[in-house]
């Protein structure tokens, strides 16, 4: 599994990839965890407001973050 968070280092960006490692943790599943800084790339996919996450590829959120609960049922496959 694939883990991206974009975003260029704001508190909410920061805070979505601490709670990523937490859900990980807590689910004790294997991830590969990115941290996408690059506006470049952001924009080239269309994101206009961060953090992003993404999940193997698919936008799981935009311009928020989930609640680690969340995070947790995207991880599963439930989202």
């Amino acid at each position: 599994m694939k883990i991206e968070v974009l975003g260029t280092g704001c508190m909410k960006c920061k805070r979505l990839e601490k709670l990523v490692h937490q859900a990980v943790e807590e689910l004790g599943i294997t991830a590969e965890i990115v941290k996408v800084e690059d506006i470049d790339e952001i924009m080239n996919r269309g994101i206009m407001i961060t953090p992003a996450l993404y999940i193997d590829g698919e936008a799981k959120a935009v311009g928020r973050v989930p609640s680690l609960d969340e995070i947790k049922s995207m991880l599963k496959g439930g989202n």
